[in-house]
């Protein structure tokens, strides 16, 4: 015979005080998981975002990133013409680039931080449909000018529309604003590749990747195969999102594992607070517990009826951790990527999973702290109790 669990929602409240300590106690601890969990979840889907299935990066054989990576004229006119590039009137959508680093103060703190500064090509917005152009125009090809993304005008100080800027050993001027639809590319800054060369006093014609846009997203590996079957190359192909894959996967490791080590230790925490808020129950009750196994309540029941109360306060604790985290969503932030060295904003993304599994681990902690206690009012000496009544 099982005890009624209206009796644990009685016996929860009239013990307020402490269940309420243990309720906030687990929402702290769910809420400061799950707003962990929703930042590696923000930052890998803005960099993973950025990639597209029906494009192809191509880089140096062995490189990385696109920071250690060297292509020529000669690399990217070599496959210019092979029957997977897509094409349009102005010719094959491949755009050679060119990314450098710069500082610009931020516009919150004045301090400076690290901007991605890509050289593309006037084929740039062919290749990447998901990029789009808002305000003012684009760049010119030969001319000194820049388009900024939407992320970067927000967060860099000085990276207005008309606003002229030092980048490099050169003045750019901002011709537009583009939005990267919460890419990474939200982030740069675009300028035409041979100037940005130019003032970097770097070769001519000398890039680093090479995105293309292929026909269809199942003509990559006929493509790859034929790039790493030419003996005039030396480089490497992948699908775009793989590439933004793994560029995303140090920042989210090093997030999701600081993340989930402050929540182990307050979870710590919060299960000591429910330990002492059941064994508190158990010390209070224990004539109504004797009673209850005098009247034909068994151990198992006893046991089950803490258990059960242990996760209501848990689920109570979840569910206002939960709901105190959601308005974190879509906050934006930034941080350093530590594989292109540069600053990414981004945003928390708070999605049912993540709640969900802030919920799980609220009843893990209940649990933990609910059990022994339970075990302990179910092997409390009931004729001893009795007799002192």
């Amino acid at each position: 015979m099982a005890i009624p669990v209206a009796y644990n929602f009685r016996s929860a409240g009239q013990r307020w005080t402490s269940s309420v300590v243990a309720v906030l106690g687990i929402a702290g601890t769910v809420g400061v998981f799950v707003a962990m969990l929703a930042l590696a979840r923000g930052f890998k889907a803005t960099v993973t975002s950025s990639g597209l299935p029906q494009n192809a990066i191509v880089q140096r054989t062995g490189a990385d990133t696109e920071m250690t990576s060297i292509l020529t004229i000669e690399d990217v006119r070599a496959f210019e013409d092979l029957p997977q590039v897509a094409r349009s009137g102005s010719g094959p959508l491949v755009s050679p680039e060119v990314v450098v680093i710069a500082p610009i103060p931020l516009r919150e703190t004045g301090t400076d931080a690290n901007v991605s500064v890509r050289g593309v090509s006037p084929r740039v917005l062919g290749v990447r449909d998901n990029v789009k152009l808002v305000e003012g125009r684009f760049i010119q090809p030969g001319l000194a000018e820049a388009v900024i993304g939407k992320g970067a005008h927000r967060a860099y100080a000085g990276l207005d529309l008309g606003a002229t800027v030092r980048i490099g050993a050169g003045t750019w001027k901002i011709v537009g604003v583009f939005d990267g639809k919460g890419t990474a590319f939200d982030s740069e800054v675009w300028a035409d590749a041979s100037v940005l060369d130019g003032f970097y006093k770097r070769p001519t014609n000398v890039f680093q990747s090479v995105t293309v846009r292929l026909r269809s997203k199942d003509d990559f590996d006929a493509f790859a195969a034929t790039l790493a079957g030419d003996p005039r190359l030396n480089v490497q192909a992948q699908r775009e999102p793989a590439y933004y894959e793994k560029q995303s996967q140090l920042i989210t490791t090093v997030i999701t594992v600081l993340g989930s080590l402050i929540a182990v230790v307050m979870g710590v925490g919060a299960v000591f607070g429910a330990l002492n808020t059941m064994y508190s129950a158990v010390s209070e009750r224990s004539r109504e517990i004797a009673v209850l196994r005098a009247i034909g309540f068994g151990g198992g029941a006893i046991v089950l009826s803490f258990f059960v109360e242990s996760l209501i306060i848990a689920f109570a604790g979840g569910l206002v951790g939960c709901v105190a985290v959601l308005p974190v969503n879509g906050l934006t932030t930034g941080t350093m990527n530590w594989q292109t060295f540069s600053h990414l904003a981004f945003a928390f993304r708070v999605t049912p999973d993540l709640l969900a599994f802030g919920m799980v681990f609220a009843l893990l902690m209940g649990a933990l702290g609910g059990l022994p206690p339970a075990i302990r009012a179910a092997r409390a000496n009931v004729a001893h109790t009795l007799r002192a009544l």
